[in-house]
């Protein structure tokens, strides 16, 4: 099943269709009601599937189908052909996370065959890897159906560990209008010199952060951080650069607002920098847009889903992580969501990417448990 799944390439640019076809087929092959959200395109689409009754809230195991691109890497073998050596499957997706909805797909027939008490839920999203974006649309749904999920699993890869609380992350796009002259006449506004003083003020918020917190050890780093990680702007040389354009992150505690760090940002250039902008020239300025905002969570180690799920992976402690998944989207709905998967997220994203067959064991073992749960 996992080789049928690593086998369709849907990287986030390409369409998850046939891929999502196949996914329903099997399910409404077992007798699952299936049911789909489109993107505005209808090249993509989420597949929400309920095995057993649909008039009571069940378990969901929650992932998406949506795979990084290869280009530029360089692989052994083939990213699209599952490849088996040295006790590990390799194969884009093969740890994040294709193996995890596999494995949902390759235990289902057992799950009907034995007689499913409580209903069995799946949500297979697309986009997650360009922030969480098709589960949205998935959410938004579940949310004018009759019955929702009891408790969510989003099997992302953590080896296993029940994962409690993740960072959420909040990616921002600015734009500086600055005014274009002769660099010899020094009469414009220069864009690129206005976007470095923004760009030092969000390291300095780094700085203060990292020094004075707030902190919690849970988490690696135990802080909120902020990052730019894309600036682009200028023509010339001899050109005073008219506009620049960057793209910062905030990974933020869950217990700290981003929304106040991005406002305290917005304040900065407008107190700070402005001002001095429109003095020459009014039509200068900054602009903010967030692109994607995905919440994080944090779930008490004795909440009833975190000891559900930890009492199936049979350990006796939980851990929190700074990547963000579609886990804080749930939890914000309304639906307790834990993370816990099969394989390693250092495995996923790189060239050769693979998952352990002991990850896999693992795995298997983990829903054959959820089966002893919820089944006859």
């Amino acid at each position: 099943m996992i080789e049928r799944l690593v086998a369709f390439d849907t990287t986030s640019h390409r369409s998850n269709l046939d891929a999502v076809s196949f996914i329903r087929e099997t399910l409404e092959g077992l007798g699952a009601v299936c049911r789909l959200t489109y993107d505005d395109d209808r090249r993509k689409a989420n597949l929400y599937a309920t095995l057993g009754a649909t008039d009571r809230p069940g378990i969901m195991l929650s992932g998406h189908t949506d795979v990084v691109p290869v280009e530029g890497q360089t692989w052994q073998s083939d990213p699209f052909r599952l490849t088996m050596r040295d006790g590990a499957c390799f194969g884009r997706g093969a740890a994040d996370m294709k193996s995890f909805i596999g494995l949902c797909l390759g235990l289902a027939p057992e799950f009907m065959a034995r007689g499913l008490e409580t209903p069995l839920h799946f949500s297979f999203s697309y986009d997650e890897e360009m922030g969480c974006v098709g589960v949205r649309r998935l959410i938004a749904d579940l949310a004018g159906m009759p019955v929702r999920p009891r408790i969510c699993i989003v099997g992302e890869p953590t080896g296993m560990q029940v994962i409690a609380g993740h960072k959420g992350k909040k990616s921002v796009h600015c734009h500086v209008h600055g005014k274009e002259s002769h660099s010899a006449l020094a009469q414009g506004v220069n864009a690129v010199e206005v976007a470095a003083e923004v760009i030092t003020h969000i390291r300095s918020l780094q700085r203060r952060i990292r020094r004075d917190g707030p902190f919690d050890q849970s988490y690696e780093p135990p802080f909120t951080t902020l990052h730019t990680g894309k600036v682009s702007g200028g023509h010339a040389l001899n050109i005073v650069p008219r506009d620049c354009l960057f793209d910062f992150e905030i990974r933020a505690l869950p217990g700290q607002d981003s929304n106040a760090l991005l406002d305290e940002i917005r304040t900065f250039a407008a107190t700070s920098l402005e001002p001095e902008m429109k003095s020459r020239d009014p039509s200068t300025g900054i602009d903010f847009t967030v692109m994607n905002d995905t919440a994080g969570f944090d779930l008490p180690d004795d909440h009833p889903a975190v000891r559900f799920v930890t009492a199936l992976t049979g350990a006796n402690q939980t851990g929190r992580v700074s990547f963000g998944t579609e886990a804080g989207l749930f939890n914000e709905a309304g639906v307790p969501t834990v993370v816990c998967g099969p394989g390693f997220i250092e495995q996923a994203h790189r060239p050769d990417e693979f998952i352990s067959l002991d990850q896999l064991a693992q795995g298997e073992a983990f829903l054959r448990r959820l089966m002893d749960q919820i089944c006859r």
